[in-house]
């Protein structure tokens, strides 16, 4: 029996495809219908559901109600999630700047050539 993801692995899921990128940062504006979420692809009214079916499953975005309205609304906890877990490695990089820094420093400095030699 294979174990369920977990929400980091779902949110990075979600991620990896640009078009439920795009349509996050549509939603960071706003709540907006299927329709206008729709708008900017090229794509079929079911293949931009099931984008948000994915999203909806990762938990980034949620779906309301109001009267024949069905808007969609990010749903930003997940991200957050995402930032955190990243956050780990800045550690790792500060150190690899301190060091590319160290190293640049090191290096004789050479002049730049005159330009009015010409």
């Amino acid at each position: 029996m294979r174990a369920a993801p977990d929400s980091l692995s779902l949110t990075f899921s979600a991620l990896a495809d640009p078009t439920r990128r795009a349509i996050l940062s549509r939603l960071a504006a706003g709540a907006a219908s299927v329709k206008e979420l729709a708008a900017p692809f090229q794509m079929s009214g079911p293949a931009v559901s099931k984008h948000l079916r994915v999203l909806e499953r990762a938990g980034l975005i949620q779906r309301g109600r109001s009267a024949q309205w069905r808007p969609r609304t990010l749903e930003a906890a997940p991200i957050r999630e995402v930032v955190e877990w990243a956050g780990e490695f800045r550690e790792f990089w500060d150190a690899s700047f301190t060091r590319l820094d160290s190293h640049l420093e090191r290096l004789p400095m050479q002049e730049a050539p005159d330009e009015s030699r010409d």
